[in-house]
């Protein structure tokens, strides 16, 4: 079974910068990409970003190309999203997940449904 927990969120002024991050449990930590989602009250849950096994690649939604980057430390078992620039609109609970396929070179996952762990989320809350 593996656990993933998310920290980091909080409130921050627009402009304001935040980094969440997501501690993994587990041996098969590096074996798999993950990703960051967000999902604002009454939206279905929105892809932000992605990160390759061994974080050589990287995706993002157009949304937050620019200002969000997804990192990752598998000696730590932990990925990152690092936030800038937010804008009242990042406001969302932020979820990271793994993708459900072993072993993947791909980064391209963005649909929830390839996703096979969760982590509980975390509130980010940007205000104007």
């Amino acid at each position: 079974q593996v656990q993933l927990v998310e920290s980091g969120g909080g409130l921050v002024q627009a402009g304001g910068s935040l980094r969440l991050s997501c501690a993994a449990s587990g041996r098969t930590f590096s074996s798999y990409a993950m990703g960051w989602f967000r999902q604002a009250p009454g939206k279905e849950r929105e892809f932000v970003g992605t990160i390759s096994r061994s974080a050589g690649s990287t995706y993002y939604a157009d949304s937050v190309k620019g200002r969000f980057t997804v990192s990752r430390d598998n000696a730590k078992n932990t990925v990152y999203l690092q936030m800038n620039s937010l804008k009242p609109e990042d406001t969302a609970v932020y979820y990271c997940a793994r993708d459900g396929t072993l072993y993947s070179g791909s980064v391209y996952y963005t649909d929830p449904s390839e996703y096979d762990y969760w982590g509980q989320g975390t509130q980010v809350t940007v205000s104007s």
